[in-house]
């Protein structure tokens, strides 16, 4: 972003950008109490934000509420982004939290609303579907799923049927409390166009974060076309570090996304 751009105040070409393992540390800083840290992850993530406000652009709602909005689900990207035990950067969860919290917005404030209970009755669904089909390797009926759940076929129905447009599987599932649980591990669709968008951005980012010699390897070998050995003499190394390197570089990418 070229220039001065400001969004709710914010000068956007100043803003900070963390690596992962900064945000890391400052993360166990602030669960510790640290409001410093805290704040300081919060600016050091904002682009973030501006990445994903981009998609929804045009949908009648200001850059600025959007803005708002995003930095929301930044924040409960933050708080529960489980820093131990995930594989994936921070950048990778924290994306689909942020475009959950701004199509949650949208969708609240559509001309068509649909109601809370009815939401949430659909997520249920959803997670009750992926596991049935899960444990018998196939599309479950709708009886199925209401006897999963102690719920009437007609529920069921009524429920994915109001709300088949706007569910997002990159929504956070909403339930007994204000607090947002991801749905993205239990559900998948490779034919999303949200998905596809996603995982572009995952995969972006993954390759930012490569050497300047395993980009212009993995520019070579996939965009240009050449053979590892026809790169390992242009670059001036041998084959075998042109494999290795190569291998690092999309080992890396893969675990990103």
């Amino acid at each position: 972003m070229q220039g001065k751009v400001e969004i709710c105040g914010v000068n956007t070409s100043k803003l900070p950008v963390l690596k992962n393992d900064e945000t890391i540390e400052l993360m166990k800083k602030a669960r510790a109490g640290d409001e410093n840290a805290r704040e300081t992850l919060i600016n050091g993530n904002l682009r973030l934000v501006l990445s994903v406000i981009q998609r929804f652009q045009g949908r009648g709602e200001s850059a600025d509420d959007l803005f708002q909005v995003g930095c929301i689900g930044l924040i409960k990207a933050i708080d529960n982004f489980d820093y131990v035990n995930h594989s994936v950067m921070f950048s990778t969860y924290g994306v689909p939290m942020i475009a959950g919290e701004i199509r949650r917005f949208l969708r609240d404030n559509s001309a068509v609303r649909v109601s809370r209970s009815i939401r949430d009755t659909a997520y249920k669904v959803l997670l009750a579907k992926e596991r049935l089909q899960a444990e018998n390797q196939r599309e479950p009926a709708p009886e199925e799923i209401a006897k999963e759940l102690g719920i009437s076929r007609a529920q069921v129905v009524t429920a994915m049927d109001a709300v088949a447009e706007p569910v997002s599987l990159y929504d956070p599932v909403y339930s007994d409390s204000d607090d947002s649980v991801l749905g993205i591990d239990q559900i998948g669709d490779e034919n999303s166009s949200s998905d596809v968008w996603l995982r572009q951005i995952a995969i972006e980012e993954a390759i930012s974060k490569l050497t300047d010699r395993e980009k212009r390897i993995l520019a070579l070998r996939f965009f240009d076309g050449k053979t590892q050995m026809e790169v390992a003499s242009e670059i001036g190394i041998s084959q075998a570090q042109v494999s290795r390197l190569e291998k690092n570089a999309v080992d890396r990418i893969k675990s990103s996304i």
